[in-house]
Parts: structure tokens; C-alpha cells; sequence
């Protein structure tokens, strides 16, 4: 199944999509007092949103061996989390706005995680009946602000920073989707969530033993090698298996 929140005639709405037409539903997906109405729309009718507005988004450092080596980093015994501002979050087809050309600022494709409930103190096998779905990510990133503070936060928040969509995606094994990014038609990074150094019910674990979770949050699984810079007027798709592409220029 496959969750959108759209929005139609200034009203945002959430509903399923199938075959390019979306049924809406009573209700924010994550209710799941939420059901199907007898009301549909074409995709291209309405403007697609975001699917969450996340209460909170943790991110996973350095969680692809590849990535890690290009990065000259060495490989985390255990999930690398930081925290990362919701307000960076951007719609497909939204603008990324950078904030100076005097900075290096790269792309990152990652699979995004939605939590669908509450999450405290969670074990690893029990870790994905706590999910609600997938969704598509770009972590922008500072490197200049980044190797500057020592720490992730202000070079990953910026306004914009967090394109996220275009749907969620529900049943698939997080753990074995293709991943790729393409900047200007061109392929960048491609890889597959089977080489994440810690898998998606590990960073659960981990994350929910440090602080609670809530239906909407995102967890950001890290990203595979072939991070490049961003500059104006580059087109970014990243696309993960089962999900679809996440699109957006840089202005």
C-alpha cells in the first residue's frame, strides 16, 4: 500500500494511491480510526506534500561501509544518531535552496523510516511491527559546517535541507530495496539497504533506547557511497525500490 498527503483546492487531505489515482481517506493515515471515503483524485491534479510533518527526525551516520570510506571515517561499532531540525523538511518537486555557494553541500540518498507507533525501549525482533512505512529522503549536508562544529545539526538543518516523499510505502522489506540518486540524468549512488552496516530493526533498537518515539517521527537510515555536491539548477531524483522517486531542483 501507498500513503500520500496531497493537498487540493488549499486543503491537504491524505489518502492511498494506486494506478495514479488517490483515494482519499477521513483522516491523517497514521489515525487508524482513518478509512477509505468514496472520493478520488488524478495525481496530477492535486499538489503532493510531504508525507509527514515529523515531530522529530533522528539520522544515522555513516551507515554504508562505502560511505564510510569515502568519508575517511571509521565504521561505528553501533548506530551513529544526531538530531536533525523537521523544519528542513521540503515536499517532492520543492525547491532546495542553498544558502551560500561559498560551502561545500552534498546530496544524500537515504530510506526514511515513519514510525506508525509509540516506541520506548523496543527490541530488535519486535522493531518493525513499530513502523508504518518507507519513504525517500535526501540528507543535504554542509561538509564545510560540518567538519567545522564537529557535529551534525547546523550543517544537515537548514531550511530545505530534508526533501522527503513523495509517498509512504507499506509492506517491504527494508532491508533488501535497491537505492540510487541522479543528478542532472546522471547516476551517482546506487546501491541496496542490504549493505547498511546496522539494519533498520537495530537502529530501532538503539534509538528507542536513548528516547521515545512517536507516530511520525522519521529515522534516517544513512546513506551508500557516491555523494556529490550540490550546485544551482541541478535536478536530484532519488528513487528506492517499492516506494518511487523523489524529485526536487536545487534553486
Amino acid at each position: 500500500m501507498k500513503y500520500i498527503r496531497f493537498q487540493y483546492n488549499d486543503e491537504v487531505m491524505y489518502g492511498t494511491l494506486a494506478n495514479e489515482q488517490i483515494t482519499k481517506l477521513s483522516g491523517d493515515f497514521l489515525d487508524k480510526r482513518a478509512v477509505p471515503l468514496d472520493e478520488t483524485y488524478d495525481l496530477n491534479d492535486v499538489k503532493v506534500l510531504s508525507p509527514v510533518n515529523p515531530g522529530k527526525m533522528v539520522a544515522i551516520g555513516l551507515n554504508y561501509e562505502e560511505h564510510a570510506k569515502e568519508q575517511k571515517k571509521p565504521i561505528p561499532e553501533e548506530p551513529m544518531m544526531f538530531m536533525v531540525s523537521p523544519t528542513a523538511v521540503i515536499n517532492d518537486d520543492e525547491e532546495i535552496l542553498l544558502p551560500t555557494t561559498d560551502r561545500l553541500i552534498e546530496f544524500e540518498a537515504e530510506l526514511a523510516v515513519v514510525i506508525g507507533t509509540k516506541a520506548k525501549n523496543v527490541k530488535k525482533q519486535d522493531a518493525l511491527s513499530y513502523v508504518f512505512g518507507y519513504t525517500c529522503a535526501n540528507d543535504v549536508s554542509d561538509r564545510d559546517l560540518q567538519k567545522k562544529d564537529g557535529q551534525y545539526t547546523r550543517a544537515k538543518s537548514f531550511d530545505t535541507f530534508k526533501p522527503l516523499g513523495p509517498v509512504i510505502a507499506t509492506e517491504l522489506n527494508p532491508n533488501n530495496l535497491n537505492i540510487s540518486l541522479e543528478s542532472n540524468g546522471e547516476v551517482r549512488q546506487n546501491s541496496n539497504t542490504s549493505d547498511l552496516i546496522h539494519d533498520v530493526e537495530s537502529v530501532i533498537e538503539h534509538v528507542t533506547e536513548v528516547m521515545t518515539l512517536y507516530p511520525g517521527d522519521v529515522l534516517l537510515t544513512g546513506t551508500p557511497s557516491g555523494v556529490g555536491a550540490l550546485r544551482s539548477g541541478d535536478r536530484i531524483e532519488i528513487e528506492i525500490e517499492g516506494i518511487g522517486k523523489l524529485k526536487n531542483q536545487v534553486g
